[in-house]
């Protein structure tokens, strides 16, 4: 009897130490841990606006040459500077009056000492100037023609020969003799150098016995 009671004693304590057990775990605070993201706020890659690079446009601009090559032009009348097609290089009517009198283009223009480059007016300049010089023998408005490819292309070679020459026969030497120097410093192994070499030494020789001796 004695013995039963021992153990219900014991049963007694065990069930009170499982329940304080209990009730501590149940006041023990618990972590909590933070819920995840919704969908909601997760980016969405589908509905967020497709970034738009800029594609560099293609280059509309023409192809600009800078550089003609003026001794490759024909000096046959009725050809054009490009050779791709015939065309009538016939001045207009009255342009030998208007460059007959031997000035250029800047003398006549208001731009000070502003020399617009337009190679291609340069050209074209040359080929008018060959005419007047080889057909109608009007070498007044050839100068002029030729002076003025050179305002809108400073240091041509081909004008400047042909400026000199035109000069020469103009009966302007020591004009003449400036331009085929000038000539010679931009091309000196050009291919009139030989024949404006021939006539710087005959300009300097006829300037020299025109000169009474000492």
């Amino acid at each position: 009897m004695r013995g039963l009671k021992v153990s219900l004693m014991f049963s007694w304590a065990f069930i009170l130490l499982l329940a304080c057990m209990v009730q501590a775990q149940n006041e023990k605070p618990q972590n909590a841990s933070p819920p995840p993201p919704s969908n909601s706020q997760a980016p969405d890659s589908a509905s967020a606006p497709a970034q738009k690079t800029a594609m560099p446009g293609p280059n509309s601009a023409p192809p600009r040459s800078d550089h003609v090559d003026a001794s490759a032009l024909d000096d046959t009348p009725g050809e054009s500077s490009s050779k791709d097609t015939e065309i009538d290089l016939s001045p207009p009517p009255g342009d030998d009056k208007a460059h007959g009198r031997g000035s250029s283009a800047a003398d006549d223009s208001d731009v000070g000492e502003f020399h617009p480059f337009n190679p291609h007016k340069a050209a074209k300049d040359i080929e008018v100037g060959d005419f007047y010089f080889k057909v109608k023998k009007n070498y007044i408005a050839a100068e002029s023609r030729y002076r003025e490819a050179l305002f809108y292309k400073e240091n041509d070679a081909t004008a400047t020969f042909k400026l000199a020459v035109c000069l020469d026969k103009l009966s302007r030497p020591d004009e003449a003799l400036t331009e085929y120097e000038a000539y010679l410093k931009i091309l000196p192994s050009g291919p009139e150098a030989p024949e404006a070499k021939k006539a710087i030494a005959r300009l300097k020789e006829a300037d020299a016995s025109s000169k009474p001796a000492k």
